[in-house]
């Protein structure tokens, strides 16, 4: 084990190898029992997890923002935390960083076998991706995840997996044959909504408003847009538009909290109107 004074955890000068084995020096360091950081120490996979979520979402940001000054730092981050699992997991005595690192190098060789082996690269992106999908269903089957829904992560964003689950059922068959049957279910959902706020109690009205979300997302896969992406330019526009409410109110001295909802709402149909 690398020990903190060792020349290879300062050096900024060195290969892509390098600073692989210098990221994964440095961890090893932290996490020393004896003589690393106690924060670092105390931690486990389950506290980690909420952090690498974290960190994948702020590339994701960076990413849309076109933030690429940003965005090699968010790397680094999203890659601290890789060295961080593999650490823990060697530790153990699951894995470590190079079985990490093997598994995904020989993944790709056995996904692309028309880059890396005997197959024809003329294909086009759709047949490659139905291609994709033959071979993580032989992987599942592997596994022995025989189940159509079987490998759809846990820890997904719920939008996200929602996405994923319904791509998996349509592939059997399980689908509306368009987005008309998809409306109609959405009114459907939203009258059963309206119905539980009315008469039936929370757990109910949660249940509703869960499955409501779940056909909104079936309508966007049908008109090919990504629920989460959709939320996530949503949330952006709603952050710019709030943004310049807040900017107009400080003209005139005023904070959000003396204003009021006419206000507010004549300066946000002023953001829209002003393209944000």
């Amino acid at each position: 084990m690398a020990k903190p004074t060792d020349p290879i955890l300062f050096d900024e000068t060195a290969d892509v190898a390098v600073q692989i084995t210098r990221l994964a020096a440095i961890m090893a360091c932290l996490r020393d029992p004896q003589t690393g950081c106690p924060w670092d120490i105390e931690q486990d996979f389950a506290s980690i997890a909420p952090y690498t979520i974290e960190e994948a979402h702020e590339v994701a940001d960076a990413i849309t923002r076109e933030a690429w000054g940003e965005l090699e730092g968010e790397l680094g981050d999203l890659a601290l935390q890789v060295v961080y699992h593999a650490q823990m997991a060697s530790e153990a005595g699951h894995f470590d960083l190079v079985g990490v690192l093997r598994a995904i190098s020989t993944k790709m060789i056995a996904r692309h076998p028309h880059v890396f082996g005997p197959e024809s690269r003329d294909k086009s992106a759709a047949q490659q991706t139905e291609d994709w999908e033959k071979i993580k269903s032989a992987e599942r089957a592997q596994k022995a995840e025989t189940g159509v829904l079987d490998g759809v992560a846990l820890g997904l964003p719920a939008l996200t997996r929602a996405l994923k689950l319904q791509k998996r059922a349509a592939r059997v068959g399980f689908d509306w044959p368009s987005t008309h049957e998809v409306v109609e279910k959405i009114a459907e959902e939203a009258e059963e909504l309206v119905e539980a706020r009315d008469r039936l109690g929370p757990e109910q009205r949660a249940e509703e408003y869960g499955d409501l979300l779940f056909v909104m997302v079936n309508l966007g896969r049908h008109l090919g847009l990504d629920a989460e992406a959709c939320l996530r330019a949503a949330n952006a526009k709603f952050t710019r538009r709030f943004e310049f409410i807040e900017a107009e109110l400080a003209k005139a001295g005023k904070h959000p909290d003396q204003s009021d909802l006419a206000e507010m709402d004549g300066l946000w149909n002023a953001a829209k109107r002003a393209g944000l």
